[in-house]
């Protein structure tokens, strides 16, 4: 039995009813697409390490740049602060980094790489450094240096 008092379904439109730019040109989504093509290679060559991608990168900006307050490794690792809070345990606890109280400010810590987690990134060295060059052989080196310049950039513009 049909139930008459119902009420129709809405017509179906073939039309858009807003203009958006398409998804294969949106910048987000683009930005998604390119950040997957070099983070699956990077996530391949980091399945039989001790790290997955995110503690890689507070790794990598430790090692680089030195010891640094909890909130400046978020900053420069690209992640939120309660992810960092988390993740940091788990660093702790395999050896990988240190933290101590800040001297100026008893509030802040202060995050230090380890010789275990210096050693994290010699055992990938040379792996990662095979990665990227075979990214600029098929991407070409001066498209990449400018693709990084524009991304940088992009950075400043505060939308």
């Amino acid at each position: 039995m049909v139930d008459d008092t119902a009420p129709a379904p809405p017509p179906v439109t073939l039309r858009r009813p807003v203009s958006l730019r398409r998804t294969e040109r949106s910048l987000p989504i683009a930005l998604l697409r390119a950040r997957e093509a070099v983070m699956g290679p990077v996530r391949e060559m980091l399945a039989q390490s001790p790290v997955n991608e995110q503690k890689w990168r507070v790794l990598r900006v430790l090692d680089e740049e030195g010891p640094l307050p909890l909130t400046l490794v978020a900053d420069h690792a690209c992640l939120q602060a309660p992810s960092l809070t988390r993740i940091m345990r788990a660093m702790e606890d395999d050896g990988l980094v240190s933290r101590v109280t800040g001297t100026a400010d008893r509030r802040t810590f202060i995050v230090c790489i380890t010789d275990r987690g210096r050693q994290v990134i010699a055992d990938h060295a040379a792996a990662s450094n095979a990665l990227f060059a075979r990214l600029e052989a098929l991407y070409g080196k001066d498209k990449l240096e400018t693709l990084l310049d524009l991304l940088e950039d992009l950075q400043a513009v505060k939308l």
